[in-house]
């Protein structure tokens, strides 16, 4: 995600997780945190094994600056994080 961006409406957001994606290791799902939204879950996205690849591109609204997460959980219950910092001029949640 960008570290600024003009407006908190159309804040793209890219996600690429390193997996295999067999049966025995895959991503099931990721879901996108914005814990100074109202609505505090912005996206899930989920993945099958041997049919897709764990990557996205979207676009999320934030409505104030604040630290986006990331939560992917594996196959083995295994959640990964990574949580990025965005800096936007206006309120895109209004």
């Amino acid at each position: 995600m960008p570290r600024t961006f003009p407006n908190g409406y159309t804040v793209p957001l890219t996600l690429a997780i390193d997996s295999p994606m067999t049966e025995a290791d895959h991503v099931r799902h990721v879901s996108v945190l914005a814990p100074r939204n109202p609505l505090i879950e912005v996206a899930t996205f989920h993945f099958v094994p041997q049919r897709s690849e764990p990557r996205v591109s979207a676009r999320i609204r934030l409505a104030e600056p604040q630290y986006v997460l990331a939560v992917a959980e594996m196959n083995d219950g295994t959640l990964l994080m990574t949580e990025s910092w965005v800096e936007v001029a206006t309120n895109g949640c209004k």
